[in-house]
C-alpha cells in the first residue's frame, strides 16, 4: 500500500475485524480512525436516526485524513470518492462468528474501544439474526461495491487473518 494515501475506507460484515485493522493502520500511518459503531450508537445502545448517521458520515468524509471503518452503505459511495483507499475484509461466516463470540467475552460488562461509552458489549437475537441474514447478501454488495472501484483507487481484499497480517508488514 502507498503510505502517502490519507484516507482509507475499510468494509467487511460483523466480527471480520476492520476495528481491529483500522486501529492498527492508524497507528503505523498517524491517520485518526473513525469507527462507524460510534457514529450508529449513542450510549445506552440508543441508535441514531438515519439523518443524523449520514450527516456525521459527510463531516468526517469531508476531513483531509482518516481512516473509516464499517457499514452504513447509504454512505459509502460518497465515502469512496474522498478515500484514495479500499480495504475489504471478506472472512467467512465461521471465522466471524467465532471473532463475536470472542469479542463478547473480552469485552463482557465494558464497551469495546470501537464502541461509545455507555455500550457494554453483547450479542443478543437481532444482532445474531443480523450475522445471520447478511451473510450472502451483504457479501454479494461489497463484492459488488468493490468491483465497481474506479481504477485511480487501491484497493486490498484481504480473506484471512495472514493476508491481514502481511499487509501490514508492507505498511
Amino acid at each position: 500500500m502507498d503510505t502517502t494515501r490519507k484516507r482509507i475506507m475499510i468494509i467487511g460484515q460483523p466480527g471480520s475485524g476492520k476495528s481491529t485493522l483500522a486501529r492498527a493502520l492508524g497507528k503505523v500511518l498517524d491517520l485518526p480512525v473513525v469507527h462507524i459503531d460510534r457514529i450508529h450508537w449513542k450510549s445506552g445502545w440508543i441508535e441514531r436516526t438515519g439523518a443524523e448517521k449520514d450527516v456525521m458520515c459527510a463531516e468526517v468524509h469531508s476531513r483531509d485524513r482518516w481512516i473509516f471503518e464499517g457499514g452504513r452503505s447509504q454512505t459509502w459511495a460518497e465515502r469512496l470518492d474522498r478515500a484514495d483507499t479500499l480495504i475489504w475484509l471478506d472472512f467467512p461466516l465461521l471465522v466471524r462468528a467465532w471473532r463475536v463470540l470472542k469479542r463478547r467475552v473480552e469485552y463482557h460488562g465494558t464497551s469495546r474501544p470501537d464502541l461509545p461509552s455507555g455500550c457494554p458489549e453483547k450479542i443478543d437475537l437481532e444482532f445474531v439474526n443480523f450475522i445471520w441474514r447478511t451473510r450472502k447478501t451483504g457479501r454479494r454488495r461489497m463484492l459488488a461495491f468493490f468491483d465497481a472501484v474506479p481504477a485511480e483507487k487501491e484497493k486490498y481484499k484481504l480473506n484471512n487473518r495472514y493476508e491481514v497480517e502481511a499487509f501490514l508488514k508492507k505498511v
